[in-house]
């Protein structure tokens, strides 16, 4: 059996490259399983290794269209930090499902052959993924590959905010380009949960989607009262905890200045260095590439601070993650759903004009490839 892997290369020219690599398929080892894999979303969480912060514009199509290979220009400026990856071709991917085609001998293995798994594990960027038998996620009868290609990193992600508001005891969260399939996942989990969640967006149809789906808080930044409006609703809500998708511009002190300014509206809460009630900001993602920066104007009680999914679900331990797996794939069709802009072969994926859209990382473009498709 031939196995074909999409691969990330930074060359010493200063250059990304993305091509397919064969391979022969391994026997499985006694506690492992042959995955087919049929979809693997592309998540933004993905896109730091698959395109090493290369200028997609520059993107050109090198071989065949049988055989393609995209090379792009990495700025200058970006070449220093890329510079560890050089000539090491990385395998990407992070998640993804599939049917399981070939079992090792274990009794754990063989139950698995030919149920449809999801897996969080790196390279799922392939036909073919060996994985241990026990870090498979089997999925409900009849939940097909593309549907549950997403059991890990959004809906997982989702809880832990959740998770996390309570532990550090807060009592409602806001959340930051709200309208993802992500966002769509919290607000739909943060209604199961009996928790006020407030949703910024920076459209009108993202407020209508997001109001579509029972979301009571939306606000939106290109409106002219955002921040007014913003206060407002964290005064009523009092959301003291945020999660924030950009990383980038002036957002994120934003949202701490509003919670300040809503908190200072009850005096019991403040002091003469502002309100003594924590207000905390967390950065998940990079959707804005710029630099972060705030005018320090929320008093001194207050933190910003990185967040990732891998810490927390350390944190909780295995026996609790694996109940938020099972929880994930119990509802992968409803709370945890998630929807794509496109399905592409590793063939369609490998164009300028889809790498182009999907280097936007913009609300609803998202993309799944499918290794086994033509």
């Amino acid at each position: 059996m031939e196995n074909l892997q999409l691969k990330s290369l930074v060359t010493a020219e200063g250059y990304l490259e993305l091509f397919l690599e064969s391979s022969s398929v391994p026997a499985c080892a006694d506690d492992e399983v042959l995955i087919e894999v049929h979809a693997a979303p592309i998540n933004p969480s993905d896109m730091g290794a698959l395109f090493a912060s290369a200028d997609m514009s520059t993107a050109e199509l090198l071989g065949s269209s049988d055989k393609p290979r995209i090379r792009a220009m990495i700025p200058e400026s970006m070449r220093k930090a890329a510079a560890a990856r050089e000539g090491k071709a990385l395998a990407c991917g992070n998640e993804g499902a599939g049917i399981v085609v070939a079992t090792g001998n274990s009794q754990e293995a063989k139950a698995l052959m030919g149920k449809t798994v999801a897996v969080l594990g790196g390279r799922m960027y392939s036909k073919y993924r060996i994985n241990k038998a026990k870090t498979c996620l089997k999925l409900l009868e009849g939940t097909t590959p593309k549907e549950g290609a997403s059991c890990f990193v959004n809906p997982l992600t989702a809880i832990g905010m959740v998770e996390t508001m309570r532990m550090e005891g807060h009592s409602s969260l806001v959340h930051t380009a709200a309208a993802s399939n992500l966002g769509q996942m919290l607000q739909k989990f943060c209604i199961n949960e009996g928790v006020d969640l407030v949703n910024i967006v920076r459209k009108q149809e993202h407020v209508d989607l997001l109001e579509g789906i029972g979301a009571k808080y939306v606000c939106n930044t290109s409106s002219p009262d955002f921040f007014a409006h913003l206060t407002d609703v964290l005064a009523e809500t009092k959301a003291t905890i945020a999660f924030d998708a950009l990383g980038g511009g002036e957002l994120a002190g934003d949202i701490l200045t509003a919670m300040e300014h809503a908190l200072s509206r009850d005096a019991a809460t403040s002091g003469p260095y502002g309100s003594t009630t924590h207000k905390q900001v967390y950065i998940y993602g990079g959707l804005d590439r710029s630099a972060t920066t705030f005018n320090r104007s929320f008093g001194m009680s207050w933190g910003m601070g990185g967040y990732l999914l891998g810490p927390f679900l350390q944190k909780i331990g295995r026996d609790a993650a694996n109940k938020l797996r099972q929880k994930v794939a119990a509802e992968i069709t409803s709370t945890f759903a998630s929807s794509y802009t496109k399905e592409v072969s590793f063939q369609e994926f490998l164009t300028t004009d889809a790498l182009l859209v999907i280097d936007k990382r913009a609300t609803g473009e998202k993309y799944l490839i499918n290794p086994s498709q033509g």
